[in-house]
């Protein structure tokens, strides 16, 4: 259950430093609880599919699914941090309409959808272990926005960093372990 926990960590440090640029803008009034249902929501659902996915070809790929687990997590963790080493898009966001929250609930949980084949290999509840993915990104995206609204975004690219590293951890475990 802990690699569980670090994992819904991991994978939602990229909807929490989205939340800090949006916090940063201003206007923030209900925008906590909005990017929280729609960062949330998305990172539950992306992770589930993904070990569905998982769960259909497991039989056919399980002498490899270690090796794949870790390339994928491998491949997200450097995503994040090459993004945390560069400008996101939330400088170029004018206005938070509930489309624009679609679009990037969308982008930020593409990364959870392939993580979530990593949940096919890890002996937990997948129900549960999406639960937990997305009540934590509901967490720091709702904690996200509040900090960007009091300190700006000093914070967003280190969130980004810290995420990617975890997970390239992660998938170094299920390697060798």
């Amino acid at each position: 259950m802990l690699e569980v926990i670090v994992l819904a960590v991991a994978l939602s440090m990229d909807a929490f430093a989205v939340s800090i640029g949006l916090g940063s803008k201003g206007n923030t009034r209900g925008l906590g609880l909005k990017a929280g249902l729609f960062f949330g929501t998305f990172q539950a659902l992306m992770p589930f599919l993904g070990y569905l996915g998982g769960k259909g070809v497991l039989g056919w790929v399980d002498a490899y699914a270690h090796w794949i687990a870790f390339g994928l997590l491998a491949l997200i963790g450097g995503k994040m941090i090459y993004e945390g080493l560069h400008e996101g898009i939330e400088e170029d966001i004018a206005a938070v309409t509930n489309k624009m929250m679609l679009v990037l609930a969308v982008a930020t949980s593409i990364d959870a959808m392939a993580a979530g084949f990593s949940l096919t290999l890890l002996e937990t509840n997948a129900y549960l272990a999406c639960l937990i993915i997305g009540m934590t990104t509901f967490a720091f995206s709702w904690a996200g926005v509040q900090i960007g609204k009091s300190s700006g975004t000093w914070l967003e690219n280190k969130a980004e960093i810290f995420g990617g590293t975890v997970l390239i951890l992660i998938g170094i475990k299920m390697l060798v372990f």
